[in-house]
C-alpha cells in the first residue's frame, strides 16, 4: 500500500491549487478525482466549432496567485483576457436593456432607477449600523441601506448572477463578507469602497469591481488541465473515494478504479469534494458534521448555450450580457454574450451566448420538460434581444446541484467544521463552499491551506493545538 505525505480528495480548483503548492514543496502528494477528467464544474467542450464553458464562464483575477499558478504549471501564454465591450453589464427592465450605473454621474442619469430610488442610494453613508450579519439575509440588509428599488434591481439579479442564490435567504456576512465589512469598519458603503481601495493596494489584491476578467483559449477547464499536467501522476481520475478510515496517527483512504478497490495511506487528508460528497465520505467519523454538510443547499441549474448569426440580431452587443431582476418574472437569471466576452467562443459573423435557468430563485422550473423549457426560455431571449432566427446550435448542461447556497445562519456550519478538524488533526476541509463560492476565492484560499498542511505535518500546528 502506498504511503503518501497528503491525500487530496476532488479535483476542482480548490484541489487541484492546494496539490499545487503542496508538490512544489516537494510533498509526497495523491489526489483522487471520480470524474475522468478535471476541473469540477469548469468543464469547457468543443461542439462544431463553438466553445462551450458548461459550468464557470470565467474567473477575476482578484489575486495575482492565479497568475503565479498559471505560470507555474506552463499555461500563462493561454491566458486571455476579457474584451473592453464586456465591461457594461445590463440589466433587464420591462421588456428593455439598461446599462448597469457604474459611477455617480451615470446613477444620475440612468433610466434603470427612479428619481425616488436614486435619492435613497445617495443617502446611504447616513444609514447607521445593522446587527449581527451572520444572522441577516443580504436583501435586509440591503434594503435598509439602500432602499427596496435597488434590491429588486442591482442586488436581486446580482446574486442570481453570482450565487444563482436568492437575497432573502443568503447571510450578507458569510455570502458577501467584504460588503458587510465596508460597514462594519467605515460605517458606510460608499465610504468604504473609496477608503477600502488602498487597503486592497497593500495586499496586492483588487475588488471584483475592478479585477480584471479572464479565461482560457480553449476555455476556463484549461486551467484544471495544465495543473492536472504538472500534478502527472500523482493525479488519479475515475478514481471514486469510498471511505477514510483513521489508521494510527494518519488516514487510510478506500477508493475504487475500473472495477477494483484499491487504497493508499496518507499522513494528511485535504477534503476538496462538494459538502454532499465530503458527508458521505467523512460521516461517519462524525455525525454531527455530516448533518452539516448535508443540509448545505445546492441548488440546480440548467445552463443553456445557444447561436444565432449575427446580422438577425437587433441588438447592439457591446456588454458582458444582462441579469434579469425576480420581479421582472422572466422564465431564466440571464443571459451572457459568450462570444462578445472572449476570443474564440464562436466565428466572426456568428454570437454565441450563455443563458442560467433555475437556481435557488426558481427550482422548481426544472421539474419541467427541459424541451419544453428551453423552448420557453429561447423565446423570451429572442424578443428581449431582438432576434428574428432560429438558432444554430443550441446545447444544455443540467446541475442537479451547482452552486453551494451561505444561506442564514452559515456561520455555525463553519464553527462545525472548525470543531472537526480540531478533533481529527491531519484532516482539512477545503472547497467552494468554505470561504467564497468564485474561482478567485479557491484559489486565494488554497495557498494558506497549504502552509496549513506542511505546517502539521512538521508538528508546528499539533505543537500549537496540543495535539499529538
Amino acid at each position: 500500500m502506498e504511503q503518501k505525505d497528503v491525500v487530496i480528495l476532488g479535483a476542482g480548483i480548490s484541489g487541484l491549487a492546494i496539490a499545487y503548492w503542496l508538490k512544489k514543496e516537494g510533498l509526497q502528494i495523491a489526489v483522487l478525482e471520480r470524474k475522468d477528467e478535471p476541473g469540477g464544474a469548469m468543464e469547457s467542450v468543443q461542439i462544431s466549432g463553438y466553445l462551450f464553458d458548461r459550468g464557470p464562464n470565467s474567473g477575476l483575477e482578484t489575486t495575482p496567485l492565479i497568475r503565479e499558478i498559471a505560470r507555474g504549471v506552463g499555461v500563462e501564454d493561454r491566458l486571455i483576457y476579457a474584451r473592453e465591450a464586456a465591461k457594461k453589464r445590463y440589466i433587464y427592465r420591462a421588456g428593455e436593456l439598461h446599462p448597469l450605473p457604474m459611477g455617480p454621474l451615470s446613477l444620475l442619469t440612468t433610466r434603470l432607477f427612479s428619481w425616488k430610488g436614486k435619492l435613497r442610494v445617495l443617502a446611504e453613508p447616513f444609514i447607521s449600523r445593522s446587527e449581527d450579519g451572520y444572522y441577516q439575509s443580504v436583501a435586509d440588509f440591503v434594503r435598509r441601506r439602500l432602499g427596496k428599488e435597488f434590491l429588486d434591481y442591482a442586488i436581486n439579479p446580482f446574486v442570481a448572477g453570482i450565487f444563482a442564490g436568492d437575497p432573502e435567504k443568503l447571510s450578507v456576512q458569510s455570502a458577501f463578507p467584504r460588503l458587510y465589512r465596508l460597514e462594519e469598519v467605515y460605517g458606510s458603503l460608499i465610504k468604504g469602497m473609496i477608503k477600502g481601495a488602498k487597503e486592497r493596494k497593500r495586499q496586492a489584491e483588487k475588488s471584483k469591481q475592478s479585477a480584471e476578467m479572464f479565461s482560457f483559449k480553449s476555455g476556463l477547464q484549461e486551467f484544471a488541465t495544465g495543473i492536472a499536467g504538472y500534478l502527472h501522476d500523482d493525479l488519479q481520475l475515475s478514481a471514486n473515494v469510498i471511505r477514510i478510515e483513521r489508521e494510527g496517527s494518519g488516514y487510510r483512504i478506500v477508493y475504487r478504479k475500473d472495477g477494483e478497490d484499491g487504497a493508499v495511506k496518507a499522513n494528511t487528508v485535504v477534503s476538496a469534494v462538494p459538502a454532499y460528497v465530503a458527508a458521505r465520505i467523512l460521516g461517519h467519523l462524525d455525525p454531527e458534521v455530516k448533518q452539516h454538510l448535508e443540509s448545505i443547499e445546492y441548488p440546480p441549474v440548467l445552463v443553456l448555450f445557444c447561436v444565432y448569426p449575427r446580422e438577425k440580431i437587433a441588438q447592439p452587443l457591446d456588454g458582458f450580457g444582462y441579469l434579469i431582476p425576480e420581479v421582472e418574472k422572466q422564465h431564466y437569471l440571464g443571459a451572457l454574450w459568450s462570444s462578445t466576452i472572449f476570443d474564440g467562443r464562436a466565428p466572426a459573423h456568428e454570437a454565441a451566448f450563455t443563458i442560467y435557468v433555475g437556481g435557488a430563485r426558481q427550482p422548481e422550473l426544472l421539474d419541467r420538460p427541459e424541451q419544453e423549457l428551453v423552448q420557453t426560455v429561447l423565446e423570451e431571449f429572442e424578443r428581449t434581444m431582438g432576434i428574428e432566427a432560429d438558432p444554430v446550435l443550441v446545447e444544455t448542461r443540467f446541475w442537479e446541484k451547482a452552486i453551494p447556497q451561505y444561506n442564514l445562519g452559515y456561520i455555525e456550519h463553519v464553527r462545525c467544521f472548525e470543531r472537526f478538524e480540531r478533533e481529527n488533526p491531519g484532516l482539512f476541509l477545503a472547497g467552494n463552499y468554505i470561504g467564497g463560492i468564485s474561482l478567485g476565492d479557491c484559489v486565494r484560499n488554497s495557498r494558506p491551506l497549504a502552509q496549513r498542511v506542511i505546517s502539521y505535518l512538521r508538528g508546528e500546528e499539533r505543537s500549537e493545538t496540543g495535539k499529538s
